[in-house]
């Protein structure tokens, strides 16, 4: 089976054939391209430098933007009426990887 590490938005993933990720935003793409920083192909390994050369990973967007669970931040200091609870919401992207090559 052949795995890659790829960057995307300064996020390095090991992905394989497939392999469904969730990942930063991507925009309204329909399908991506990568240039991989690795490839594992059983016991052949390709090392770029930075890149490897003439390879490169496809993916197609599946979901261009989906909320991912709240993460909430309280501050609270006891006997000093300071109680502050906020909330956020990441948004991601979720692709699929469809040829390592």
């Amino acid at each position: 089976m052949k795995k890659a590490v790829i960057v995307v938005k300064g996020h390095q993933y090991l992905v394989a054939e497939k392999q469904k990720l969730e990942v930063e935003l991507v925009g309204d793409e329909k399908t991506l391209k990568f240039e991989p920083l690795l490839i594992v192909d059983g016991d052949n390994v390709q090392v770029g430098q930075p890149l490897v050369k003439g390879a490169s990973v496809e993916a197609k967007v599946l979901e261009t933007m989906v909320k991912a669970a709240k993460v909430t931040a309280i501050r609270y200091k006891a006997k000093k009426r300071v109680n502050k609870v906020r909330g956020h919401r990441q948004q991601h992207s979720v692709i699929e990887i469809t040829k390592i090559s």
